[in-house]
């Protein structure tokens, strides 16, 4: 069985490059080094009591959610033997709270895996943007916090494109092309741990007897180990494994669109409801409809309409897209 190849690196990397060459591509990257200034990387690199200090001065009080899995998990988050009900434990609780659970966890040889997942900055954290910086993105893009212990999040997709620092500890991102779907053996849309779907295999001890496909998406997966001050660009749709390696983890992320009003997840859910049990020459056809007015459209795919008349073949500003949305709406509660 062939493993992931290394991720592709860049270093020193501005805006504008990221812009021009980086995110046109649509291929996830490691960015060494990309926030070695931020304070709260400086401290990780002298402790994990002086990351957890800065992070804690932060710290508003307001409460985050945190999940908790016992030992016997190994960390990974998932689903119960019959798949019924997740793994995990829900609680909400200040992020100062947190950071003690885990500084003493530390002191373990076999902690319960803690973490706070996805917590807005501006509410729980006040003043980490300002005082670490994107130098990336615009600074309406908010950043959100994943903190924890060693933990292991299953491979899933984002909806929106992702940039994702590492502030404090080590992660291992392991990615999938989208089209690597049919191999990574995906649970249910609508009953995920994770918003998304996520793939039902353990990549780092995978049971090819169970999941013999999934030989095909590991040989075409990338992987990257990320320390403190290191980046990811993750591009929308491709799916990724994540492994908090340390005692202590802090990683940043941000998540924007490439179009603020295009759909995400809702999407799917519109095709499985509207497509999905049509009969199969209905299926080809609809797909033919798709495939020339949206999958393979171009800016001359609407040249022999008059200029005023092309309105959503012409592309979409944001009162269309507001249009769009009510109709569709209309359509729905049919």
């Amino acid at each position: 069985m062939s493993g992931p190849q290394a991720l592709a690196e860049w270093r020193d990397v501005d805006r504008a490059t990221f812009e021009r060459e980086i995110v046109p591509s649509h291929q996830p990257v490691l960015l060494r080094g990309l926030v070695d200034d931020w304070p709260v990387v400086r401290k990780a690199r002298q402790s994990d009591a002086a990351a957890a200090s800065c992070l804690a001065a932060f710290d508003s009080g307001a409460e985050v959610d945190a999940l908790m899995l016992a030992p016997e998990h190994g960390g990974r988050i998932g689903y119960s033997e019959d798949g019924r009900e997740f793994n995990f434990l829900r609680n909400r609780l200040p992020l100062s709270r947190v950071i003690e659970q885990v500084l003493r966890y530390a002191r373990f040889d076999h902690p319960p895996a803690v973490a706070v997942q996805s917590a807005a900055a501006a509410l729980c954290a006040p003043g980490f943007a300002a005082a670490h910086p994107m130098p990336l993105l615009d600074a309406a893009v908010a950043p959100r916090l994943w903190f924890g212990n060693a933990i292991r999040t299953p491979a899933h997709f984002d909806e929106s494109n992702n940039i994702a620092c590492v502030a404090a500890g080590e992660r291992r991102f392991t990615l999938f092309p989208p089209e690597q779907i049919g191999n990574l053996y995906v649970g249910p849309i609508g009953h995920s741990p994770t918003g998304t779907p996520i793939s039902l295999v353990d990549i780092e001890r995978p049971d090819l007897s169970r999941h013999p496909r999934f030989a095909g998406a590991l040989a075409a997966a990338r992987v990257a180990d990320l320390r403190p001050g290191d980046a990811i660009y993750i591009p929308a749709l491709w799916w990724h494994h994540v492994a908090s390696r340390k005692a202590l983890n802090l990683l940043v992320n941000y998540w924007w669109k490439a179009v603020p009003w295009s759909a995400g997840l809702d999407l799917l859910l519109h095709a499985l409801l509207a497509l999905k049990d049509l009969p199969a020459p209905q299926r080809r056809a609809w797909r033919a409809l798709l495939d020339y007015w949206v999958f393979e459209a171009d800016a001359h795919t609407a040249d022999h309409i008059w200029p005023e008349q092309r309105g959503v073949h012409a592309p979409l500003n944001e009162a269309q897209a507001a249009q769009l949305r009510a109709l569709l709406r209309q359509q729905l509660d049919r």
